[in-house]
């Protein structure tokens, strides 16, 4: 039997965190030394004490921004950056205000959210930032009220996607087919493209049949690698593979590894996934949805 070669296109890793306190450049050059070319940077906040003001997010958005550019210059890789409101962060928020306040302290919330995405829009339009996110609802959970308010922004934030031309990285509840259906519908009810709307940490199926035409990002870890080839060619655009790397030091590897993406990438090639498929994960995908990689 002949020998499978391994990849030598570009690597891609579509959901990337780094933090300063973190392995940070060292996370990076790992990457690159495994095979990696580019990744798209997602803005991690402050669980604990997120920005509670639009001065406080451009803030913190300007320290990943910068993150980013460090990276270019000291690693050598591609960046694109997406920024925004993670939904975890505001769904805490949002109950410890409702709580305090009531129906104010929903409408401050709202407003703070809001900010949130103006704040990160800016640095889209000034090209620092190539797609909002990540954004969504809870994941865990919450009583209606919550639930129904991050509908609410998540619809709004759909429909700022749609006048702005961009793309939005969701997180969002890990069911499958329903998840899927339920962002398609949102994503139609305002104009979106559901191909406009990245699905972050996403199942590994992603036939056409269950993403209702969204763009699944797989968290390519080992398990992924059957599904993903088995249903590759039913996929009606693409999908992307990440890892969602944490760059937390209590967790070292969490939730992958900055080396899986490239090893994944390969092992893919030798499970006989037709490298259409791949140039399509690492290159063609991002450069329609997130405009060129910045070097």
């Amino acid at each position: 039997m002949q020998a499978v070669s391994s990849w030598e296109g570009p690597v891609l890793d579509n959901h990337f965190h780094l933090n300063r306190n973190g392995r940070y450049l060292e996370a990076a050059h790992d990457f690159k030394k495994a095979g990696g070319t580019d990744i798209v940077l997602v803005h991690c906040p402050n669980f604990s004490s997120p920005p509670t003001s639009k001065a406080g997010h451009t803030e913190t958005y300007a320290d990943t921004v910068a993150m980013a550019e460090e990276v270019r210059k000291s690693v050598g890789l591609g960046v694109r950056v997406v920024l925004g409101p993670h939904p975890a962060a505001f769904a805490h928020q949002f109950a410890a205000w409702l709580a305090e306040s009531g129906e104010q302290g929903a409408e401050r919330a709202m407003e703070n959210y809001r900010d949130s995405i103006d704040a990160a829009l800016e640095f889209v339009r000034e090209g620092k930032a190539h797609a909002i996110g990540e954004v969504g609802r809870p994941h865990w959970q919450v009583d209606d009220l919550v639930w129904d308010l991050s509908n609410t922004l998540l619809l709004e934030t759909m429909t700022m996607a749609k006048k702005e031309g961009i793309a939005l990285q969701l997180h969002v509840e890990g069911e499958l087919e329903s998840t899927y259906r339920d962002m398609s519908m949102m994503a139609q009810k305002v104009g979106l493209e559901p191909r406009k709307l990245v699905r972050h940490y996403a199942p590994s199926i992603v036939s056409h049949e269950v993403t209702q035409g969204l763009t699944p990002s797989v968290l390519i870890g080992k398990g992924a690698l059957e599904d993903l080839v088995r249903t590759a060619e039913a996929c009606s655009h693409g999908f992307f593979l990440e890892t969602d790397y944490m760059d937390d030091l209590r967790r070292p590897g969490a939730v992958l590894g900055p080396k899986t993406v490239p090893k994944r990438t390969n092992q893919l090639l030798e499970a006989g996934l037709d490298e259409e498929y791949l140039w399509k994960a690492h290159r063609d995908l991002a450069e329609e949805l997130y405009g060129p990689s910045i070097r």
